[in-house]
């Protein structure tokens, strides 16, 4: 990864798109007399989310259901570990839940109930994703992973030709990698090109916390329900793998929904580290909506189907998205510029699986590796 800051984005002509964007938007937020942060629906999916999650397993300790229901529980442990991280965590962290960064600190930990840490993921997140969209290898996001090529800039190897078929095992296994190495990796890599600007001293504190939080997950997740309430070791241990799983996949597969997507760009920057385009204007060539009408889906993936917002208005809270999005795609058409978005979650998922077939062909055999 080169050190941050060495890519920047630089047009000759300063577009007047995001000044009229935000203008027009902040204008709608004077106008209906709201905040840009959560309001009462928001707290009620925060509830209700990380409910979904606790009490399943508090419901498991106490109870010691079958194995059938006890599989069914820790399903469910997936699909809240999955919306908590969508929706509260995600806005939280981006300071975008509450105008109160107390709030929002408290809030953004929730990462920890799925065993991340939350100073590694803003790194990740914040700095690199948000600010260097789909541009390798600064985007930790789209980096490849194992076995799956998520650019057109990496190296093309024969295993890829298949990775539209396997790749969705790879995106199951991600959270268990987050919990396992992932934060150890990453801790190592940042400080490695300059991400992670702690001295000395803060990083040893970092790393402390880092182990000691890993610790408390395991011993939470594992060794309570065996060790102390006495489930079978066995059960418990497929649960957790389902759980993780679950958790997983609906993870990744939001996510490259809105960049892994037939349509986005995946610019490299020049000799002199320079991706000459605006940044707002790169944020639309390179994210993708889907689905926008279907409240269901945008309920539970926190208005991650509403990215083009989302990049463009990170700390805007994602319930305000909805609203917001005609203005945002009504000022891009203004200005010439290509508003993305896939109508459907299928029609979002068939993109994503031909750009993978696209993205594991082999340009040519004699440079092929593998």
């Amino acid at each position: 990864m080169k050190q941050k800051g060495k890519v920047k984005f630089i047009t000759k002509d300063k577009s007047l798109f995001f000044p009229t964007l935000k203008k027009r938007v902040d204008g709608y937020f004077a106008e209906a007399g709201i905040s840009k942060h959560a309001n009462s629906t928001m707290i009620l999916k925060t509830v209700v989310l990380i409910a979904a999650y606790v009490l399943p397993f508090v419901f498991m300790l106490l109870f010691q259901p079958p194995f059938a229901l006890s599989m069914l529980l820790w399903f469910v442990m997936g699909l809240g570990i999955g919306g908590i991280g969508m929706s509260v965590m995600h806005d939280a962290n981006h300071g975008a839940y509450s105008a109160n960064p107390k709030v929002n600190d408290l809030l953004g930990y929730s990462l920890n109930l799925a065993g991340g840490i939350v100073q590694n993921w803003k790194l990740q997140h914040n700095i690199l994703h948000h600010t260097y969209t789909n541009v390798v290898p600064m985007d930790e996001d789209i980096q490849d992973r194992l076995v799956v090529r998520l650019s057109p800039h990496t190296t093309v190897r024969g295993i890829h030709r298949f990775q539209w078929l396997y790749a969705f095992f790879f995106y199951g296994i991600l959270t268990l990698y987050w919990v396992v190495l992932k934060d150890f990796v990453q801790y190592i890599s940042f400080k490695r090109s300059g991400v992670n600007t702690y001295s000395k001293k803060q990083n040893i504190s970092f790393l402390t916390r880092i182990i000691l939080l890993k610790v408390v997950y395991f011993l939470v997740l594992l060794y309570l329900p065996i060790g102390v309430f006495g489930l079978p070791a066995g059960q418990v241990l497929l649960g957790f793998m389902l759980m993780h799983f679950t958790a997983g996949l609906i993870l990744t597969v939001i996510f490259q929904l809105a960049h892994t997507v037939e349509g986005t760009s995946h610019p490299l920057a020049n000799e002199n580290g320079v991706i000459e385009n605006d940044w707002a204007i790169h944020q639309l060539q390179t994210t993708v909506n889907f689905s926008r009408r279907n409240k269901w889906l945008s309920w539970y993936v926190g208005g991650l189907n509403f990215q083009v917002e989302h990049h463009l208005f990170p700390r805007i809270c994602h319930v305000h998205y909805p609203s917001i999005a005609p203005i945002v795609k009504q000022t891009a058409e203004e200005f010439g510029l290509d508003y993305l978005e896939n109508e459907t979650f299928s029609d979002a998922l068939r993109s994503h699986i031909s750009t993978l077939q696209r993205f594991g062909k082999l340009p040519d055999l004699n440079e092929a590796i593998g």
